[in-house]
């Protein structure tokens, strides 16, 4: 999202630190001792019936726990996981019912996050059932079981979730809490008589247990990892429809359900796609996506089977605030979610390594099925952009591989990121173009067959495609997910002779901080296509290739962009394209664009050549063309800050591009316009603003002005738009007066947002106040540390060193599976050399070695945007000063 919104935030959780007590490499095998794990291998759980009495006024539970397991080897010791539990009570019986209870002795290790249990003498192998009363604690950030405090109407309320990926069942249930260690679950729950209870599976008794408690038992769950485990309790309302045999519902907070419905009926659109693409129908009686207010700074909805968690602001849809961005992403995370539903959850990936399997996967199949039943939204061409995001990671040394080595829950945690979601999704989408649709589809549902209630690796679901397409692909797959780092394939030659192009073809690699780096060696699906023409297609391997192409005009070297590459043209290649860019598919304008971009910031060709192609645009290209102009424009002026006559100059130049744009969309929606057009309409506005333009600044304040008097002149669709520029440029009056809208506004999803706008803002005395206030309790548990990240996006030199000095204050109000890459994060769009020294310090200082895969990149990245400024923006000064701007 842009700057005046609430920031997108990647759609997975992850666990904190434990020391590992075995490691294996990446693996093709899936036999369970070869699997990565911080456990003994002598004992596996079959099954837990558990019980929880949550005590949520004082953020305490009680539990009590029999587990099912199998002791495979003499053993006089059990060691499981648990954080932050007390044992009452801990027994082991023999399966059979037959034979003494032993009582064993107790010893916790806060640090490893276990609880051995030690008896006198060792255990035969066998089944046993071990039964603990023990209690813990609720949190209030979203780890764990954890409590959301909530304005209503009514006043205050408080529910209960549960997050557990990737590492946090163990802080409500002592338990085998890694992926391998499928077992079945039986949970029951005693909760308040007015409150509904939520679980994976439908609830089969409810009883009154007194004192005005009903006790709710749920039906036994399918095999699954613990992750995927799911509770809740609250003041909820539910709604539900059917999709064959299978009852879909949301479940929100009261008074809100309707806001869901789109969410509801997305999602019985989805199941019956995903019942007929996967072949294997999705197995549990319910699918329940339970909506809470609040946030995460590292997730907005987690695919517990049957019962998918979204954060409010990603589920619901108010009529009186909500834009298209909105409804797409609505549709679009539950797509990825449901996905899970069979990438993750009914088969699982055998240990964090290949996490992707699940993220990967759900990411392409979100995207293709966002594409297929909504082609209105034109949602293809956002493809490339997450392609994109994935590039950037990846072209630096602090990249990693698809599928990368784990150790420790911390590294897992840094797992979640654009290489594991986007790379992984736009390898899939590559490997899904070279052997055809068809044969794709029948090698994923072989492959679910085969595994169903598993565990795989990588090399499961690339064997079953091999061998559904006929065709080899293991190698290309391994290139592309065993090592790190982006192809570059540069045209050496386009020889056009008898009515087709000869193109002479190399691999090399593209990085944004090694030139000199020796490339590495890839096998690229590479397609080709003239304008006008047919694609044509070869395998570029052992660093160099060529193929004929159909026509004599200028070619297009990755067309339809299906591939994971960079493509470098000579000067007389590009200006050839450039002079026929109206005439590209958009999705190919989009890829040269951003190809382009790269290489220009990169510095392997002048970045004025990427301005060559905003100006080569019409003003009627594909709004997702303009849109993404706006995107690039808007962050060539941030390198600017602090040099009012460059950037004053370049503000220029971008404005003139844009202002045409504008005027043929304008302020108002018109009857008939496509839903690309509303959400350009948005972003033109969003950025405009930023560059300064002051007839836009003022149409805005107009509107936010005249609200209370012309209903219309914040419609539904601008009203965050135009507090986003009012609040972007406010001043002290304008701020409290925002200010004081945040803390009336009673509608928790709005709430949000505003504190999110007053962290937005360009004045620097006012983004410090705006800190200052992310440290009281007025914002919400959840809210502050969005805040401060708003406000590092403007200042990121005071956003990261607040942070430092009210570390420990920050960290009560950060996810605990987040903080290694929160603070880090906070520094990615300082131009200070000296953030570089700052965020190293407290790498050093704060986070264990093995886990500063995120400060090495924050690092990476001010070093780049320092590159930039000092050695690309002169290119781009010389353009503007020739182009008379």
């Amino acid at each position: 999202m842009r700057r005046f919104l609430v920031s997108a935030i990647a759609l997975a959780l992850a666990g904190t630190c434990v020391t590992a007590m075995a490691a294996a490499p990446m693996s093709t095998s899936t036999v369970q001792s070869s699997t990565t794990t911080q456990l003994p291998r002598n004992v596996r759980p079959t099954h837990y019936d558990v019980a929880i009495t949550p005590h949520a006024q004082s953020l305490t539970f009680d539990g009590q726990v029999t587990i099912t397991l199998d002791v495979l080897e003499p053993t006089a010791s059990i060691t499981l996981q648990a954080i932050d539990m007390t044992f009452a009570s801990v027994k082991l019986t023999p399966a059979s019912g037959k034979g003494k209870a032993a009582a064993p002795k107790v010893a916790v290790d806060a640090d490893a996050q276990t609880a051995t249990f030690t008896f006198d003498k060792p255990l035969a192998v066998g089944s046993y059932r071990l039964a603990m009363d023990y209690a813990g604690k609720i949190g209030t950030q979203a780890n764990g079981l954890f409590a959301i405090d909530y304005d209503t109407k009514a006043g205050k309320k408080r529910a209960l979730f549960t997050q557990f990926e990737n590492s946090d069942a163990r802080r409500m249930i002592p338990s085998w809490d890694e992926p391998s260690h499928k077992a079945t679950f039986t949970l029951e729950a005693t909760v308040p008589s007015g409150e509904m209870a939520v679980s994976n599976m439908p609830a089969t008794a409810t009883t009154d247990a007194g004192n005005g408690m009903t006790r709710v038992r749920f039906a036994q769950s399918p095999k699954m990892s613990t992750y995927l485990l799911f509770f809740s309790v609250g003041e909820f309302d539910r709604a539900t429809a059917k999709m064959g045999d299978t009852e879909v519902g949301v479940v929100t907070q009261k008074g809100v359900v309707d806001q869901a419905r789109f969410a509801l009926a997305s999602s019985v659109d989805v199941l019956r796609e995903y019942n007929d693409y996967f072949g294997t129908p999705y197995p549990l009686p319910k699918l329940d996506n339970v909506a809470s207010p609040g946030a995460s700074q590292f997730f907005s909805a987690m695919e517990n089977w049957g019962a998918i968690f979204t954060f409010e602001h990603t589920l619901l849809l108010d009529p009186g605030f909500s834009t298209q961005s909105d409804k797409q992403r609505v549709f679009s995370v539950a797509a990825h979610e449901i996905a899970h539903q069979w990438f993750g959850d009914l088969v699982t990936m055998s240990w964090w390594d290949d996490l992707w399997l699940n993220e990967g996967f759900a990411t392409w199949m979100a995207s293709r099925t966002t594409q297929k039943l909504h082609p209105e939204w034109n949602t293809r061409l956002y493809s490339v952009s997450g392609r994109e995001g994935a590039m950037s990671r990846d072209a630096v040394a602090t990249t990693h591989p698809v599928v990368q080595h784990v150790e420790t829950v911390e590294q897992a945690s840094q797992a979640f990121d654009a290489i594991t979601y986007q790379k992984g999704g736009a390898v899939i989408r590559m490997l899904e173009g070279y052997v055809g649709e068809d044969a794709w589809r029948e090698g994923v549902r072989n492959y679910m067959k085969a595994h169903a209630y598993g565990n795989t690796v990588s090399d499961d679901l690339w064997k079953q495609v091999q061998s559904a397409a006929g065709k080899p692909i293991l190698d290309i797959a391994h290139d592309f997910t065993l090592q790190p780092g982006i192809p570059m394939i540069t045209v050496e030659s386009a020889t056009c002779s008898n009515g087709k192009t000869t193109l002479k073809l190399s691999q090399g690699e593209f990085t944004k901080d090694r030139p000199g780096k020796q490339p590495l060696s890839w096998r690229v699906p590479v397609i080709a296509q003239s304008v006008g023409g047919e694609p044509v297609r070869t395998i570029v391997e052992g660093g160099s290739g060529s193929l004929d192409v159909p026509g004599c005009g200028p070619v297009v070297v990755n067309a339809g962009q299906s591939g994971y590459y960079r493509t470098l043209y000579s000067a007389q290649q590009f200006a050839s394209i450039r002079d026929g860019f109206a005439k590209l598919e958009p999705i190919d304008q989009l890829g040269l664009m951003s190809d382009t971009w790269a290489l220009g910031m990169g510095g392997l060709q002048s970045p004025a050549n990427y301005l060559d192609l905003v100006k080569a645009t019409p003003a009627g290209a594909d709004p997702q063309i303009w849109e993404d102009i706006a995107g690039k424009l808007d962050g060539l002026n941030d390198y600017y800050q602090g040099d009012v006559a460059r950037q004053t100059r370049f503000r220029r130049f971008a404005i003139a591009q844009l202002a045409p744009v504008f005027a043929r969309v304008g302020w108002n929606e018109k009857q008939g316009e496509s839903d690309p057009v509303k959400i350009l309409r948005t972003h033109l506005i969003e950025t405009l603003s930023a560059l300064g333009d002051d007839k836009v600044v003022a149409e805005a304040r107009r509107r936010y002005a005249a609200q209370d008097k012309d209903p219309a002149a914040m419609p539904a669709a601008l009203r965050k738009t135009i507090l986003g520029v009012v609040a972007y440029n406010a001043d002290a009056a304008t701020w409290d007066k925002l200010h004081a809208e945040a803390k009336a506004e009673t509608t928790p999803l709005m709430k949000d947002e505003l504190y999110q706008m007053l962290s937005s803002t360009q004045d620097q005395a006012l983004a410090q106040r705006a800190l200052d206030l992310a440290l009281t309790d007025e914002p919400g548990a959840t809210n502050s540390a969005g805040m401060i990240r708003a406000v590092a996006s403007q200042h990121a030199d005071l956003a990261f060193d607040f942070a430092i000095a009210h570390l420990a204050d920050i960290d009560k109000r950060v996810d605990s599976s987040s903080r290694s890459r929160y603070y880090p994060g906070l520094a990615n769009q300082s131009l200070d050399p000296a953030m570089i020294g700052k965020v190293q310090a407290y790498a050093e200082q704060h986070l264990a070695a093995g886990s500063r895969r995120d400060a090495d990149t924050a690092v990476a990245n001010v070093t780049y945007r320092l590159k930039v400024r000092n050695e690309r923006l002169p290119d781009v000064d010389a353009w503007l000063k020739k182009h008379g701007s």
